[in-house]
């Protein structure tokens, strides 16, 4: 079942021959509990393409489906609530509010909702992440790997549609990297969660289960499942 889909996507900053293409007539879908790696040099059109698919910014031109749902079709307030419900997110600069002890952030999003969260998932969540013992404990009382960890548990805990992951692992060393990148693959693959991981690192993008490249804002490969 395709999750996600792009149709002709476009973004374009500026006007005439000085517009800058971000984004040239992107075409991807990804298969639920697929892993995908978009992979690029800076510049390339990634982390654009990561903020459209999120419904972080708007397109020029074209159309994302996330779930079966065209999300720029919603209105801005309608679209705040689908991407809290439906999407998940891993930034590269963690995102965790500082006044909250990790259990708090990671519920954060579902209550935000309005809803409680499932405490059972939860705990098989922070289990798989090994914070058990850090639950109470503030983002600052914690390393970058395991601020990570929490971001990633964040992410999953509202059980949405797709995990967007910008650069997760930029702010750690190579080794903690490895183990976060091993414990998003571990932890998505366990809940059959679908994760699309924009990163310039070749050697971790071959965790992932397909690597999709792009340059100056196109598709070059990897595009097909």
């Amino acid at each position: 079942m395709t999750i996600l889909k792009t149709t002709e996507l476009k973004k374009y900053y500026g006007s005439g021959e000085t517009a800058v293409h971000a984004l040239d007539s992107v075409n991807l879908s990804v298969e639920s509990g697929e892993f995908v790696a978009v992979v690029g040099t800076s510049g390339s059109g990634k982390s654009t393409l990561l903020h459209m698919l999120g419904g972080l910014d708007r397109p020029t031109g074209g159309a994302v489906f996330v779930d079966g749902k065209e999300i720029f079709s919603l209105k801005d307030e309608e679209l705040t609530i689908f991407r809290r419900r439906k999407i998940g997110f891993i930034f590269q600069s963690y995102n965790l509010v500082p006044v909250l002890n990790v259990y708090e952030n990671v519920v954060l999003p579902i209550q935000l909702d309005g809803n409680e969260p499932d405490e059972g998932y939860v705990a098989q969540i922070v289990q798989t992440l090994g914070l058990e013992s850090k639950l109470q404990n503030l983002p600052n009382q914690l390393s970058g790997g395991q601020q990570q960890r929490v971001a990633i548990a964040r992410a999953l805990a509202s059980k949405p549609a797709i995990v967007l992951a910008d650069e997760p692992t930029g702010n750690l060393d190579s080794r903690t990297s490895q183990d976060v990148l091993g414990l998003l693959k571990v932890t998505g693959e366990k809940f059959k969660q679908t994760i699309v991981m924009i990163t310039h690192n070749e050697e971790l993008a071959q965790l992932a289960n397909r690597i999709v490249r792009i340059e100056d804002g196109k598709i070059v490969g990897g595009e097909q499942a």
